[in-house]
């Protein structure tokens, strides 16, 4: 997870994980990305699959159809290697619909213009060619994580070992922030 490291170093000033997995039961709206956990985390699959029973809605966003991918409120089969434009894109929302807490970026963050211009590149109309995902499933995927009282994020390996891992989790990262 070397290039996570280096993007939570970055992002938050710590390369540990945020949340142990559990909190995935008090989460409105779960994200998976770049992980199998009905594989490769089997404690942690049973979390996940206790939550979706008590209401979670599982976003699994993987090129591959996993075992999970039965369970999820939606299933974004991605283009491989596409996480960036798929994950920008759905920050496009988020700022272009004014979904942030203005508050907390405020407050809490640094350079939130700069990724507000970032993003602006990355319509759902410009990225849904590039990551094989429509607009609109794009637009409602963000706009629930975006508007959930409690979202969390999940990713595995196949977010940091990539030729895009740092940016893959910079990306991750500024949507936990958002």
């Amino acid at each position: 997870h070397a290039s996570s490291v280096v993007a939570l170093l970055e992002g938050i000033g710590s390369g540990a994980v945020s949340n142990p997995v559990m909190d995935v039961t008090h989460s409105e709206v779960a994200i998976i990305i770049g992980a199998n956990p009905a594989v490769n985390h089997p404690v942690a699959a049973t979390w996940i699959k206790n939550a979706v029973k008590t209401g979670t809605k599982l976003i699994l966003m993987d090129p591959r159809r996993s075992d999970l991918s039965r369970l999820a409120h939606r299933h974004l089969q991605f283009k491989p290697d596409t996480d960036v434009a798929l994950l920008n894109a759905m920050m496009h929302v988020i700022v272009h619909e004014n979904l942030v807490d203005e508050e907390f970026i405020e407050k809490r963050t640094e350079n939130y213009a700069a990724l507000k211009a970032n993003v602006q590149g990355y319509s759902p109309e410009k990225m849904a060619s590039i990551c094989g995902i429509d607009a609109e499933t794009i637009r409602y995927t963000a706009r629930l994580y975006a508007n959930s009282k409690a979202s969390i994020i999940l990713w595995g390996m196949g977010v940091s070992q990539h030729v895009h891992g740092t940016d893959n989790a910079r990306c991750l990262i500024a949507l936990s922030l958002m």
